[in-house]
């Protein structure tokens, strides 16, 4: 990728661009710039936090590093405004440059690594985990819904050669797999209904159910079920098996999942092999969540 080297502005001599209300620097930046979010007072608004959360997160597999220009152009904000956020990332250590590109560090995954040491629920999850892969003798995860992505939080049991994303931490889109589809399928109906306005659904092999009218009866189906299978959606040789985490009051805090190999065993011995053992694990934690 080529790209110019950012000359900074001279302090002495602001530039317009200096004073936009993008600027960290600028008070504005901070608190009062724009609109708040629906469901925050604009006095508990830090529109630099989310601006800054929002450089982090620019950062992908397509777009892997990135000039200040680039950058602002994925977030919405100013060259200028966006080299100075990436430049106190830097400061921090989140973010290494070569002077024109920036990237990513190792150091992000602190973020990641923080709330999986200090969320309750997958500490709790972690014996029935146990209990899933000793009675199953395959791989048990704890997944959540996180927008269009589900995002294994616990796992527990041996590891798998598998070509996609099934590692602690990791995204894979929620459509694909048996723990998404499941908590799509049980969403409340708003939720339900903007999930489904602004989807466009992706193909990842022959068996994807990229049509919204399948995937809506499937949806139906695994609604009335009460659990979902997905067999090689997202992998030619993944298999999921999936139940709903409930709490006393019935509401959905994620999936019990289990991932394995096609194998040679077929469907219905899968199910009937693992289904049992993951409800039993779903129910015996319904009075800890």
């Amino acid at each position: 990728m080529v790209s110019r080297r950012l000359a900074s502005t001279p302090v002495s001599e602001p530039s317009h661009e200096d004073e936009s209300p993008d600027s960290p620097s600028s008070p504005a930046g901070d608190a009062q710039d724009g609109q708040a979010p629906d469901g925050l007072d604009r006095r508990d608004w830090i529109a630099g936090l989310e601006r800054g959360v929002g450089i982090i997160e620019a950062f992908d597999d397509a777009h892997p590093r990135m000039t200040a220009s680039e950058a602002g152009q994925r977030t919405g904000l100013t060259r200028t405004a966006a080299r100075r956020y990436l430049l106190t990332l830097q400061h921090m250590g989140y973010v290494a440059s070569d002077g024109k590109l920036f990237w990513l560090t190792p150091r992000v995954l602190r973020l990641g690594q923080s709330y999986l040491d200090s969320a309750r629920l997958p500490r709790i999850a972690q014996p029935f985990l146990q209990r899933v892969a000793v009675g199953t003798h395959e791989t048990a995860y704890l997944s959540v819904l996180d927008g269009d992505d589900v995002v294994y939080i616990a796992r527990n049991g041996p590891q798998r050669q598998m070509s996609t994303g099934y590692v602690l931490g990791a995204r894979v889109p929620a459509q694909v797999t048996a723990a998404g589809l499941l908590m799509l399928a049980l969403l409340p109906e708003a939720a339900s209904a903007a999930w489904w306005a602004a989807r466009k659904l992706q193909v990842f092999t022959s068996f994807t159910l990229a049509d919204p009218a399948d995937l809506r009866r499937e949806m139906a189906r695994v609604k009335a079920q009460d659990w979902a299978l997905s067999e090689q959606q997202l992998d030619l040789n993944s298999r999921g098996i999936a139940v709903p985490l409930r709490d006393r009051r019935g509401d959905v805090h994620g999936a019990l999942n289990i991932t394995m190999p096609m194998g040679q065993e077929s469907t219905e011995t899968a199910v009937a092999r693992v289904l049992p053992v993951l409800r039993e694990a779903a129910q015996a934690m319904r009075n800890l969540i």
